[in-house]
């Protein structure tokens, strides 16, 4: 039988731990502060070499790439141990922003690094491209932060090419069509998150899945009217991946401002796409509360929840708008 004093050291042990872990949870979940494009450019300015069209935009894709794996916790969606492991909103938040590395990084690979549709791929992006997509949960044999870092070296393999003209087969093709195809997969993106945001109430929609086009048909029958509500315990998952895909999204279009100016400038559309990023920041404020607060929408309590859709919403309203713009002579 143990003795107390021993019961007692084992206790403390314990109680010291469990204290380590929470610390460490907390201070883990801070989310990353957003970082100037500006910046970015004076860290990466040569005196002897002027930037290049794609390179502000790459060195964003890169950074954002890199703060997933190096914040404070590191990687933390395929941890297995405390704290990690006991984390919710975090991995939620690391899901939202590689979604749009993930597009963002096809796009590059699809059709901005390629003058047409018949030209051959970069091949640092042949390899990038593929490993982002790599099972984000994987913690060993390979675990996800290898395959990733594997992804950045290719990366910036890429950004490294683009200035140097004896690298050709390295280009960045800052034209109207290839922005708004990946503004289409943004768009895509946004919408799904707005209505995810918005059913954090539940309510009674008509179905509109065949709305518009009469000779349009479907797998299978769906009622005419549906109930649609978040399940209680995905929200708050709901709300932070709202709030990654926006922070890494507001970056990339801070990047497309530099590199696609001259475009945006041709379509007097630089000021719409500025009006994109100032509402993304919104959904960047301050969580001035413990949890993510579920209200009725018009009750005594806040619903986080329906203020993230608002901004998400009218952002995705303005890519839409800009992707008009785009196409038009």
């Amino acid at each position: 039988m143990l003795s107390k004093p021993l019961v007692g050291s084992i206790g403390g042990v314990v109680g010291a731990i469990l204290v380590l872990i929470l610390v460490l949870g907390w201070y883990w979940s801070g989310m990353p502060e957003p970082f100037s494009t500006k910046d970015l450019i004076e860290w990466d300015k040569r005196s002897d070499k002027p930037l290049v069209p794609g390179e502000v935009t790459t060195l964003t894709l890169i950074r954002v790439v890199e703060t997933l794996l190096e914040k404070p916790g590191g990687y933390t969606s395929n941890d297995w141990m405390p704290p990690g492991v006991l984390l919710d909103n975090m991995p939620s938040w690391e899901f939202g922003v590689l979604v749009q590395v993930r597009d963002f990084a096809r796009a590059l690979r699809k059709d901005m690094s390629r003058s047409q549709s018949q030209s051959t791929e970069n091949n640092h992006l042949t390899v990038a491209e593929p490993k982002l997509h790599f099972d984000h949960n994987s913690w060993v044999f390979p675990a996800t932060e290898s395959e990733y870092r594997q992804a950045l070296k290719a990366l910036k393999a890429y950004h490294q090419g683009l200035s140097d003209a004896a690298q050709r087969e390295s280009q960045f093709y800052a034209r109207a069509d290839n922005l708004r195809v990946w503004l289409a997969d943004v768009e895509t993106r946004l919408g799904s998150l707005s209505q995810q945001l918005s059913a954090s109430v539940g309510r009674t929609a008509l179905n509109m899945d065949l709305a518009g086009d009469q000779g349009a048909v479907q797998s299978t029958e769906t009622p005419e009217q549906m109930e649609i509500q978040t399940p209680w315990l995905e929200i708050d998952n709901v709300f932070y991946e709202a709030r990654g895909t926006s922070w890494a999204l507001m970056h990339l279009l801070n990047a497309i401002a530099v590199d696609f100016k001259s475009v945006l400038e041709k379509k007097n559309a630089l000021v719409s796409l500025k009006q994109i990023v100032r509402e993304l920041e919104g959904t960047q404020q301050p969580l001035r509360s413990p949890i993510v607060l579920n209200g009725s929408g018009m009750g005594i309590l806040a619903n986080h929840s329906l203020v993230m859709a608002s901004y998400i919403s009218r952002a995705n309203a303005a890519i839409i708008d800009l992707r008009e713009l785009l196409a038009q002579g």
